[in-house]
């Protein structure tokens, strides 16, 4: 997989017509950067310089007893060790490809291409007043969101794994769901499966899964389960998803839970359910590339909007990958926290979630989270998307 993105790198510098880009940093087991898991594959201790060039060399320049792992893997043509100091090595290479353009991790909106840590950045500084180079630095941000979103093959296959253990979970909640259990016995529950399966949750274990009943409470989707009891009338929702083979999930779905003399959800919960529904299908079926992240959010938004329901208070998607939260495009409005997310171009193989959601006030909230990826001809699902509101009898 890192041989198979770095080649991928390669042809994006060619397309940015970026001669060189450069992951620096070093003790990545403290300070990891975001974009290393692609493309460097090993942990690294000192100052380590990972350098793509877009005439295809690879160079790696590592502390001495970095180097010998590095070496084992086979990922870079080039691994230079030093002993002493960096400077020497990375000049020496500098001067021999003689870069014009250097593309190094820093960026104000994507989180994923913002990997140089400053202390780092003016550590280059210093080791390079004396040369052209650091002149020659910017913004890694279109590479990294490039080579994060284009999802190869072998990405999507662990994707969809991902997906479909994810998916096997919510059907054994759906068999322990009833009145009278909490919040925080749901989240047990779910946890010692993945536990016993050998899994790994996509993001931290307090809030993943994160589950909700009834009317929300302060913090809603970004808080853990609490000891509230499920009642009879309650909407519940889960937010979960597991990282399997260094690839993750996202997923959410929802339950209503039937009082004694109900046979359905009443009709103002599935009308809001819809609406979650519809939205994504509309979002689904319109998204293509070269389309800018707010006009898919807005399709889905207005929807909602236009059922009588409050616009909800996110973005309606996010990329997916290596991490749930993949960086770079979203689907998102055009608000000031979002910065330049809104407006760069959705390419084909990005893979997104889709999870508007809707307040159903006295019954609690209905969200659904599936994942797509992005082709010629729209989104095309790789869950299954849950088109029907669950009910608890």
């Amino acid at each position: 997989m890192i041989k198979e993105k770095i080649s991928q790198a390669i042809s994006i510098l060619n397309e940015e017509d970026v001669d060189m880009w450069m992951i620096f940093g070093r003790e990545s087991g403290t300070i990891p950067d975001p974009a290393a898991d692609l493309v460097v594959g090993v942990h690294y201790t000192w100052h380590s310089a990972f350098m793509i060039f877009k005439d295809g060399d690879t160079v790696a320049i590592v502390g001495s007893l970095d180097a010998a792992e590095l070496e084992k893997k086979g990922y870079y043509k080039r691994i230079i060790p030093y002993v002493g100091g960096i400077k020497e090595k990375l000049i020496e290479v500098l001067n021999e490809k003689n870069p014009s353009k250097i593309a190094v991790n820093y960026s104000e909106d994507d989180i994923m291409a913002d990997g140089l840590t400053h202390g780092m950045y003016l550590y280059l500084k210093k080791i390079l007043s004396d040369t052209p180079y650091f002149e020659r630095f910017v913004k890694s941000e279109k590479i990294v969101s490039k080579l994060r979103g284009r999802k190869s093959p072998t990405e999507i296959e662990r994707i969809k794994h991902a997906i479909s253990e994810t998916e096997k979970i919510f059907d054994e909640v759906t068999k322990f769901l009833k009145p009278g259990i909490t919040e925080r016995d749901v989240w047990e529950f779910v946890l010692d499966i993945v536990d016993k399966k050998g899994y790994e949750t996509a993001w931290e274990r307090e809030m993943c899964p994160s589950v909700f009943t009834g009317e929300p409470t302060e913090g809603e989707a970004h808080t853990g389960p609490t000891h509230k009891k499920v009642e009879k009338g309650d909407v519940l929702n889960i937010d979960f998803g597991l990282k399997i083979n260094g690839y993750c999930s996202d997923l959410q779905r929802t339950w209503y839970i039937l009082r004694d003399d109900e046979e359905d959800a009443p009709k103002i919960v599935k009308k809001g359910f819809k609406a979650v529904v519809d939205a994504i299908e509309l979002a689904a079926k319109a998204i293509r590339p070269g389309m800018c992240g707010w006009e898919v959010d807005k399709i889905a938004r207005d929807h909602i909007v236009s059922q009588g329901f409050d616009e909800f208070p996110h973005g309606l998607g996010h990329q997916v990958g290596r991490s749930p939260h993949d960086g770079a495009t979203l689907l998102c409005p055009r608000w000031e926290r979002y910065g330049n997310l809104p407006y760069l171009k959705i390419e084909e193989g990005q893979v997104f979630t889709l999870e508007p959601r809707v307040r159903i006030k006295g019954y609690g909230t209905a969200t659904v989270e599936d994942i797509i990826v992005v082709t010629k001809n729209g989104g095309k699902f790789l869950s299954s998307f849950q088109r029907e509101l669950w009910l608890i009898k």
